[in-house]
């Protein structure tokens, strides 16, 4: 009984995997449980999103400092925006309004730390994109002292 069962889970271990090699292209490594290789566009096609917001326009950026923070914590991180032209302004209220579902995601939830992983991202959903490069301004040292100094007569 144990030799038949055994010589049973062999053949079943064998035809599974021949079965998994034949259905799913793995990625370079040969091993069963290497990762699925995913095609540009393809997260997009299976995860029942509707066909019009497959193909959206997107804009990879890295956020300003605000004015009142000058601290370098969020420095370095990037964000999706989605392109939206579905606005109109409210009548009764002057709010603009929109029928895009996307409109605000990307001010809350989609974060990343390279832009590199923004836009793999953007690619494996299938969107197009545009980066926009951070501006650094080009800070002067200054003093406190430069405040008070004399710059000569006021002109008028």
């Amino acid at each position: 009984m144990a030799k038949s069962l055994q010589r049973f889970s062999s053949q079943a271990l064998a035809l599974r995997s021949s079965l998994l090699a034949a259905s799913r292209p793995f990625s370079a490594s040969a091993d069963a449980d290497a990762l699925v290789e995913i095609k540009p566009g393809e997260v997009g096609m299976v995860s029942g999103i509707p066909d019009d917001h497959l193909r959206r326009r997107v804009v990879i950026y890295s956020p300003a400092r605000t004015a009142t923070q000058q601290g370098s914590g969020k420095l370095g991180k990037w964000k999706i925006n989605f392109l939206s032209t579905q606005k109109w302004e409210n009548p009764l209220m002057g709010w603009t309004s929109t029928g895009d579902p996307y409109a605000n995601v990307g001010d809350a939830g989609l974060g990343f730390d390279s832009e590199e992983a923004a836009r793999s991202f953007a690619e494996r959903h299938g969107w197009q994109y545009a980066v926009k490069k951070p501006q650094t301004p080009l800070l002067k040292p200054k003093a406190y002292a430069d405040n008070f100094k004399w710059k000569g007569p006021p002109q008028n």
